[in-house]
Formats: structure tokens, sequence, C-alpha cells
């Protein structure tokens, strides 16, 4: 997913210089998920597949509900199938990935 945002962000708080990135700033959620899902270029993909070429309409995710390693799972599904990066698993973006992977595996 290609963004337009700076990688770290200071803060200022009482005298205090803090960096923080945007990416554990930022508010996971649904919609973000979604485009994540459907984002051939997600993570730094080499390859055209999308997480939808290979789980459209939540196709072989079954067993996401009760997988306790979800990040991990997705992390294997980025870099394996779609050439791409590792996800931070404490990122807004890997949040909202679970969060849409859930919502589709419990509305089936």
């Amino acid at each position: 997913m290609k963004t337009n945002f700076m990688p770290w962000k200071t803060i200022m708080l009482g005298g205090l210089m803090l960096m923080a990135t945007n990416a554990l700033a930022e508010k996971s959620s649904m919609t973000m998920g979604e485009k994540m899902f459907m984002d051939p270029h997600l993570s730094g993909s080499t390859n055209a597949n999308s997480c939808n070429s290979c789980h459209a309409q939540g196709q072989g995710l079954a067993g996401a509900a009760t997988n306790p390693d979800l990040g991990q799972a997705i992390n294997n599904c980025l870099m394996a199938n779609m050439g791409g990066h590792k996800m931070d698993g404490r990122s807004a973006e890997m949040r909202s990935m679970k969060m849409y992977v859930m919502a589709m595996v419990t509305h089936q």
C-alpha cells in the first residue's frame, strides 16, 4: 500500500522530544483493512497478487477466527505468496488487516 506519510513523527511533551511511528499512532479500521486486502502492492508485493486473489470472499480463511497467530499467518502470506515484506504486528495496518479478516470469517 502506497502512503504519503513521514515514517517518524516528533512529539514535544513537557520539554522532552519523543519520536513515534505514524503506523502506531494511526487508527486501525475496517476500511483500511479492506483496502489493504485488495491492494496488489501491499507491503511491497513483487507480483500482481493481492490477498483477495487467493481469499476472495474469505475463501480459505475459516481457521482465522481461532488462530492465535493470525498476524504471523498474514505475514507468511505477504512474504511467501506475494513477495512482500513483513508487517509490524503492532501497527495500525496489521490491526486493520486482522479486523477485516475476522469480519469476513464471522460473516460467512
